[in-house]
């Protein structure tokens, strides 16, 4: 067994966190508090090959792994949990499902422009009454000579109001329950398609979530993605995958606000000594860097099985499960340890502890998650 990363693998890392460190840094709680999405740095991180890791070199991509992509996610979220979410978003979701499903002429019209960073992607599936449910959609996509029409809204979609290039689910075959949901892919400003209520958030407010609605918004059959009637199916893929991302945005948060709370133990003094020399601050920083280890390496058996084409349906659940619960219990201690100064937006603190929290609600929440364990387990007896 081999811990280590590779030379290429470690370079990769420290590239990653200088561009997050130079570039994101600066303008974290700016962006943050005018829930502003920063297009300008999402351009450089495209420009950097961030906007198109686990993609091949012929669509625009860098051509590299899950391993890598889990680095970066992880690095950019050390910094800044927005970033982090909308290059996951980018790449996992949207991006995933067009490589996963997508024809050869679909790969090339909207998938390389995303490998390359040029289209800002979004993957849209949840909707006001399907959730957890996501089998439940009420969107539909009715078949008219030529063409789809799709009426219906989605809701808490990452780049609803800022993406270029949108997937977006309808039941094409009410009948069939979720084998009766399929796929499509649309520009954003296509007739009929346009951005809802954009989405006023206690974390992550720098990256863009918000409604898409769809009014009669007739589409060529070829922007349906993949085969009628296995949407849901390939969606369900897809959020394999895209666990692995969430569990490393929870788990470079968790490391931020570690490191944010271990530094400032040793500059806060009380009692005339720094703080850190207390056994109390001592074994919560202790708790915090244990179970930062445990999540990482969870997080990265989970991207190396990924990468090495073996099922990660339980090995990213359990991923995303662990690291973003210990993720919540790692942002509130390192609030603790802040104090006061943690309650208030001059220090670091208080944004992991907001931005944290969505780690155990989006892509499946931390209950429908330990349901994907129990019936993975139970599949093996």
């Amino acid at each position: 067994m081999d811990f280590e990363l590779t030379e290429d693998q470690e370079m990769m890392r420290q590239t990653v966190r200088e561009f997050a460190e130079s570039e994101i840094a600066p303008t974290v709680m700016e962006y943050d508090e005018k829930q502003e999405f920063p297009r300008d740095i999402m351009m450089k991180a495209g420009e950097l090959g961030l906007l198109g890791i686990i993609f091949p070199e012929k669509y625009g991509g860098a051509g590299l792994g899950y391993i890598e992509y889990t680095l970066a996610v992880d690095e950019v979220s050390r910094v800044d949990g927005s970033m982090g979410i909308s290059i996951a978003a980018h790449n996992g979701l949207c991006a995933a499902h067009i490589y996963l499903a997508g024809s050869e002429e679909q790969k090339q019209r909207f998938l390389t422009p995303l490998a390359r960073g040029e289209k800002i992607g979004a993957w849209s599936l949840t909707e006001p009454t399907a959730g957890s449910d996501a089998a439940g959609t009420k969107t539909t996509a009715r078949q008219d000579g030529d063409a789809w029409i799709l009426n219906g809204s989605k809701t808490f979609t990452t780049h609803g109001s800022v993406g270029d290039v949108v997937v977006v689910f309808g039941v094409t075959d009410k009948d069939k329950g979720n084998k009766g949901i399929s796929a499509f892919v649309i520009d954003q400003g296509h007739p009929g398609f346009r951005p809802g209520k954009k989405e006023n958030k206690m974390g992550l407010r720098a990256s863009d979530t918000a409604e898409v609605i769809m009014e009669d918004c007739r589409l060529p059959t070829d922007q349906m993605l993949g085969k009628r009637g296995e949407g849901f199916v390939d969606a369900m893929k897809i959020l394999d995958g895209g666990r692995i991302s969430i569990a490393a945005l929870a788990l470079g948060m968790a490391r931020g606000a570690y490191e944010a709370a271990l530094k400032y133990s040793t500059e806060r003094e009380q009692f005339g000594k720094p703080i850190a020399s207390f056994q109390g601050i001592q074994f919560m920083l202790a708790d915090m860097a244990t179970k930062i280890e445990a999540a990482s390496l969870l997080t990265y058996r989970a991207a190396w099985m990924k990468d090495n084409g073996m099922p990660v349906t339980k090995e990213s659940a359990m991923a995303k499960l662990f690291a973003s619960e210990i993720g919540v219990e790692v942002a509130d201690k390192a609030l603790q340890i802040f104090g006061g100064y943690g309650f208030v937006k001059d220090f670091p603190a208080e944004k992991y502890y907001r931005d944290m929290k969505l780690c155990t609600i989006g892509e499946g929440t931390s209950e429908i998650q330990r349901l994907v364990i129990a019936r993975e387990l139970l599949k093996s007896l």
